[in-house]
């Protein structure tokens, strides 16, 4: 019975390990990112956080275009917001967009309507060169626009 239980645990441990990882490609540069597209999760987004690994972000899935805006209450670090369409090409980006450490904290509107949105460390949009109209990619396990 032991060496039974021991396989069982065997295969499961291998099969979490072999997990595909989560990606997007902006400029050349992939990204590991968690996907969020609950609303429940989008209102989570990064708050808390002390930190975010550089090649690393999050990545907002939303139900169809509109015009988006986010916020950083509760946000610790600083973050790149990217804004993109349905056909994932950059709406806007709002740049190095400081943690808000007040009741009130302002939004950060895309300047016309998206659907997905990729949070960045600050900064990783300038490094890249990011400007309207440049595109993502997305790796394996990221539903299409309007299928979150």
């Amino acid at each position: 019975m032991r060496p039974v239980f021991a396989l069982l645990l065997m295969f499961c441990v291998s099969g979490c390990a072999a997990r595909p990882e989560t990606w997007v490609e902006l400029k050349g540069q992939r990204y590991l990112v968690e996907v969020v597209a609950d609303e429940p999760g989008r209102q989570q987004g990064l708050m808390y956080r002390e930190q975010m690994p550089v090649d690393q972000g999050m990545l907002f899935l939303f139900d169809r275009m509109q015009p988006l805006a986010f916020w950083m209450k509760n946000t610790r670090i600083s973050l790149d917001i990217i804004y993109f369409d349905q056909e994932r090409r950059v709406v806007s980006v709002a740049n190095k967009v400081p943690p808000c450490k007040s009741a009130l904290c302002p939004n950060y509107p895309s300047s016309g309507p998206a659907i997905f949105v990729l949070e960045l460390n600050a900064g990783e949009a300038d490094r890249l060169g990011v400007k309207r109209g440049d595109d993502i990619s997305f790796g394996p396990g990221i539903p299409s626009a309007g299928s979150p």
